[in-house]
């Protein structure tokens, strides 16, 4: 699918015509250097001038709220416009895992498209050959690999039907890699004599983009495929962490907690974190019991559609646990019932609230470093997409790496899929194999075996 944005002039672009002037005055003067260092860059970005952002609040908002501060001002555009996004975000719940799934893809390609720009504007004056159109084919050729192995591996039944996609699936390693070494060889033909240095740098610059965006998004998808409550669990955390810590920050901090987001407080980290660990049960608690949220996404060939009925598994299973005998004397209970996700939701929460936030002072990092206040004017109040996901990528490689850890075991039906597809003496052997094990483990009698 494909997104098309306008970038229309704003700080970021004036900030730009400020180091484009620079450049090109410093550039006439090294015309016979045959490159530039990375250290000139460096020096030219930090000659420039803090940008001063601009007011992208709608007008109607700035009608009703023209005699507030501009502390309560932005307080309440904040608000509002997150309120309008946490309803947005329960629509698509609504709508079930394949609009999630589109959803998930149109914000990696906007992410993808605020970070490329801002080098784009930065270094837009040396007009490098090329460089948009190959950052692009590159998202193209990065997304094809892995969605063809997500394709593959979950609607396995699916390819190996339809003679095209067996064919594919078949070659798709070698399709992707010949994709990729098409770009890069691209990429080599469009060096250009003078502009050495800074083309390699744009060509790690696009990498590095679509190590963070792709892979990060890729894992989302696997984690929505293990379960709509793996996926709605961890983002609900970090947009709760997000609100409290920025509520207990707005009305109760006073100690700063890193010179990278000088509004950011030890009173809103701390308070942030407790009442998202408190969320984060709730929340499971009430999801845990509806099939539609703990059963992982299939697709079903005979409907050709995606479903989400299963027998749940104990993990979504109500449990008794004994509280410990000093937890006992203060709360006064003894046994507490609960589902075991609810365990697991706490590791979940807590990550969401100590390390998640360090993907905001990431970002924050990479701002500075460019002189800009946010990613994008997308969203009032708040920036761009790319502002509001930081934390969101780092989160979803977590509950990745977690399910793979603690949760997921072997797949029964991916390997009896695997297995089929094997040849007719393959899987004989298999079959045997297979048989004699059970025999010796005293599973399968030998009446049965005979039989």
């Amino acid at each position: 699918m494909t997104v098309g944005f306008v970038i229309k002039m704003n700080p970021i672009c004036q900030g730009a015509q400020l180091l484009e002037s620079k450049m090109q005055e410093e550039s006439e003067s090294e015309a016979k250097v045959d490159g530039e260092t990375a250290s000139d860059s460096e020096s030219r970005a930090e000659a420039s001038p803090p940008l001063i952002p601009a007011d992208d609040t709608p007008e109607v908002l700035n009608r009703a709220f023209s005699s507030l501060s501009s502390r309560w001002k932005n307080w309440w555009v904040r608000g509002i416009l997150t309120l309008a996004m946490i309803a947005f975000f329960f629509v698509i719940i609504y709508l079930g895992p394949l609009v999630l799934m589109i959803i998930v893809m149109c914000v990696q390609i906007k992410c993808f498209h605020e970070i490329i720009t801002i080098g784009y504007n930065v270094y837009h004056s040396y007009d490098l050959p090329w460089f948009r159109t190959l950052s692009w084919y590159f998202l193209l050729c990065v997304n094809y690999f892995f969605y063809g192995e997500t394709v593959t591996d979950y609607f396995f039944t699916l390819v190996q039907r339809e003679e095209p996609l067996r064919i594919l699936s078949k070659y798709h390693r070698f399709i992707s890699f010949t994709l990729y070494l098409t770009g890069f060889c691209m990429f080599v033909l469009s060096l250009v004599k003078k502009h050495y240095r800074l083309q390699f740098y744009m060509f790690g610059w696009t990498h590095v983009t679509l190590l963070i965006v792709v892979t990060q998004s890729h894992l989302v998808i696997h984690n929505l495929f293990e379960g709509m409550i793996w996926f709605i669990v961890p983002i609900s955390c970090v947009i709760c962490n997000d609100i409290m810590a920025y509520m207990f920050g707005f009305f109760f901090g006073r100690t700063p907690l890193i010179k990278l987001s000088p509004k950011k407080t030890w009173e809103g980290f701390i308070g942030g974190f407790f009442a998202t660990v408190v969320f984060g049960l709730l929340l499971s608690y009430v999801m845990s019991g509806y099939r539609c949220f703990v059963c992982p996404v299939e697709y079903n060939n005979d409907t050709n559609s995606f479903t989400v009925d299963c027998e749940p598994s104990d993990l979504f299973r109500l449990q008794e646990y004994v509280i410990p005998g000093v937890i006992q004397s203060i709360i006064g209970w003894k046994i507490v019932r609960m589902y075991p996700f609810q365990i697991h939701s706490i590791a979940l929460s807590t990550f969401a609230s100590l390390i998640g936030p360090f993907g905001g002072f990431f970002a924050s990092g990479f701002k500075r470093a460019f002189k800009i206040k946010d990613f994008a004017n997308t969203i009032p109040g708040h920036g761009g997409i790319m502002d509001r996901f930081d934390c969101q990528y780092l989160m979803a490689t977590f509950v990745n790496v977690y399910i793979a850890s603690f949760i997921r075991g072997p797949n029964p039906s991916k390997l009896i899929q695997q297995f089929l597809t094997l040849r007719p003496d393959q899987q004989l052997h298999i079959f045997n194999t297979l048989k004699s094990h059970l025999t010796d483990k005293g599973m399968l009698t030998a009446a049965a075996e005979d039989e």
